[in-house]
């Protein structure tokens, strides 16, 4: 199994030894960039991990949020695009409709990047009616590793948040060879 972590930026560093994948918070609604975007991006690249980034979606102007993340989101070819959909600090989400809407959108604005979604089981379960996510399927379910308590194809499984968010990419990556080729499409 691969393993990787995500970091916000409630991290001020990390290891990135025995990792595969690194994904980076870049941005949220449409106006905050995680201050340390660029060092922690700077970390996982220096590493030789598989780099992704994602957004925090926030209700609304989700066209506009897409076109925020693109453009402050580091994006190299091969990195992987993902959307953060989960309860607002102010107790509000996106619905399942503007969700699509963003994946469709980052895709249209960067057509040769894997984009992803990340969710809970909770939300994949009650909030999602599509089943839309893009390239691939980032579940979080805190359970054995790489063992989702889904019925959905998923891409990588973040299982625990202890002591900071870990996660896996699916068996069908043999490698982190395998999981290079498929990001860079």
């Amino acid at each position: 199994m691969l393993h990787g972590i995500d970091v916000s930026t409630y991290q001020t560093s990390f290891d990135t030894g025995g990792l595969a994948f690194v994904l980076v918070k870049a941005t949220e609604g449409r106006s905050y960039v995680s201050p340390r975007l660029t060092g922690q991006t700077k970390l996982a690249r220096d590493g030789g991990c598989v780099v992704g980034f994602y957004h925090f979606l926030w209700p609304g102007h989700v066209a506009a949020q897409a076109a925020y993340f693109v453009d402050k989101a580091p994006s190299e070819a091969g990195d992987l695009l993902a959307v953060d959909w989960e309860t607002t600090g102010e107790h509000t989400r996106a619905s399942c409709a503007e969700k699509d809407a963003f994946l469709r959108e980052v895709k249209r604005l960067r057509p040769h990047h894997r984009v992803l979604l990340y969710c809970n089981r909770e939300f994949w379960l009650h909030h999602d009616t599509t089943s839309y996510a893009g390239d691939g399927l980032w579940i979080a379910d805190y359970t054995t590793a790489g063992k989702p308590r889904i019925k959905a194809p998923w891409t990588i499984h973040q299982y625990t948040d202890t002591p900071l968010d870990k996660d896996v990419a699916h068996p069908r990556f043999a490698d982190e060879a395998a999981l290079r080729e498929w990001a860079a499409r």
